[in-house]
Formats: structure tokens, C-alpha cells, sequence
């Protein structure tokens, strides 16, 4: 009887623990439950976004104010051409906390800019009539903010 079982046994241990087990339970034999083998670390869940601050929508809408006047000021030659990116990356950098929040604020700029690059080759007064008006409501929405929910 052990010459017989000898390689059955080497045969199911060479197949695997599943085998041995089905091999045990046939027998009547206890089972011992196999030690879990350790996951592979993996990399921890991004934190959970957080819920969009009251003051979201008015940002977006700044971060797209903004988006159209860096292009506008810079068609139309504007000393302060260059600060509309610089201020556009100080609001990525104190407000996109997650990386959706920064990819939807980026997003607002792009359509902003894309907006107007789309439409204007060259400065003309209807250029510089939208950039007066995106300079007024853009003022408007960042004292709202600040005024309303500090910064």
C-alpha cells in the first residue's frame, strides 16, 4: 500500500497544493488550510475627491476669464500679456488639490483660450471690447470670492 500511495503523493505535491488537498479529502484526511500568499503591494487608492467648495463654479468661470484674456491680451499686445499664464498657475497650484480638480480648472483656461484663438488672426475692436469686458466680470468674480470666502 505505501509503495502505491509513494507516488501519488509525489505526483500530487509536484502538481500543487490544490491536488494534495483534493488528495487529503479523498482519504478522510484533516485539511490544513494554505497560508495566504501576500498580495503584491500595490499602490494606495488616490484619496477620495473631495466635495467641490462652494466657490467652485465662480472659479471655473475666472480660470476661463483668465484662459481668454492670455490670449486676447497677448493678440492685442498688452503689457500684462505675460502675468495672465503666471496667474493661471497660481490658481492651479493654491486650488487643484486633486488631480481632477486640476485637470477641470486647466480645462476651464484651455476652453477660454481655445475659445478666442479660434476666432481672432489679428486685434480688432471687438477683441479688445471682449477683453474690457472679461477684465471687468473677471474683477468681479475674484473680489466675490475673496470677499465672500476669504483669500
Amino acid at each position: 500500500m505505501i509503495r502505491r500511495l509513494g507516488p501519488i503523493l509525489l505526483s500530487a505535491l509536484l502538481a500543487g497544493a490544490p491536488a494534495a488537498t483534493a488528495l487529503a479529502q479523498q482519504r478522510g484526511a484533516p485539511v490544513r488550510p494554505q497560508p495566504q500568499q501576500k498580495a503584491p503591494d500595490k499602490e494606495p487608492p488616490p484619496p477620495a475627491e473631495p466635495p467641490p467648495a462652494p466657490y467652485d463654479r465662480d472659479l471655473l468661470r475666472l480660470s476661463e476669464i483668465i484662459g481668454a484674456l492670455a490670449f486676447l491680451r497677448g493678440l492685442c499686445e498688452a503689457g500684462d500679456a505675460a502675468e495672465w499664464p503666471t496667474r493661471m498657475k497660481s490658481i492651479l497650484e493654491s486650488e487643484g488639490v486633486t488631480p481632477n480638480r486640476r485637470d477641470r480648472l486647466a480645462g476651464a483656461y484651455n476652453r477660454g483660450y481655445r475659445g478666442y484663438a479660434l476666432t481672432y488672426r489679428v486685434c480688432t475692436p471687438s477683441a479688445a471690447e471682449a477683453t474690457n469686458r472679461y477684465l471687468g466680470e473677471g474683477e468681479r468674480l475674484s473680489h466675490g470670492i475673496a470677499g465672500r470666502f476669504g483669500g
